[in-house]
């Protein structure tokens, strides 16, 4: 089965991995230089492929709130499938958004996965952030490069990202991710849909 990741980033590859179980046989998979070479991920034994599919979202650089979060996943899935011979498209996308009764604004993380004519969507886990970070994502900064800020680093999206960041890493933005595709893939590997 081959599976397309729209997203060079290999965090996001990694996490299509980890919710499809796929392994290299070499052991390059531990090796995030060769993730992030563009060569496909090859599970020998599934027979499972992933490859990443630089793709648009055709959403601002900074989804807020979850409409427009699961539309850049959806619009990623679905440009995956249009740019190659895929069995399943996979488009995750992170966002920030409000939760109806509680304050504060979230790091959100969806994903939808397709074979271009069924879409199962899933989130991952959302990450109150603290007052200073979004009141800056508020005003109309991009989550990452403030986070990059106040942590005095660069490139946190293309690692841990801000949910590792926020959890100590406890939880980290490949695991989070990973549990929105194993989500998103419901239709797919369970006879109740």
């Amino acid at each position: 089965m081959r599976v397309g990741v729209g997203s060079g980033n290999p965090v996001k590859r990694r996490a299509v991995e980890q919710a499809l179980g796929a392994r290299e046989s070499d052991d390059r998979l531990s090796d995030e230089r060769s993730r992030a070479d563009g060569e496909p991920t090859v599970d020998t034994e599934s027979g499972i492929e992933v490859e990443s599919v630089p793709v648009d979202s055709g959403v601002s650089e900074q989804p807020t709130g979850h409409e427009e979060t699961v539309t850049g996943a959806e619009r990623r899935a679905a440009a995956v499938l249009d740019a190659g011979t895929y069995d399943l498209g996979v488009g995750l996308e992170g966002g920030v958004a409000r939760f109806e009764g509680t304050e504060g604004l979230y790091l959100v993380m969806w994903a939808a996965v397709s074979d271009g004519s069924k879409v199962g969507r899933g989130a991952g886990p959302s990450i109150e952030l603290p007052a200073d970070v979004a009141a800056r994502v508020a005003d109309g900064e991009e989550l990452g490069p403030v986070m990059d800020d106040v942590l005095d680093t660069t490139g946190i999206a293309r690692r841990g990202g801000a949910a590792g960041a926020l959890t100590d890493g406890r939880v980290d933005r490949a695991d989070g991710l990973a549990a929105a595709v194993a989500g998103a893939l419901g239709p797919f590997v369970s006879e109740l849909y």
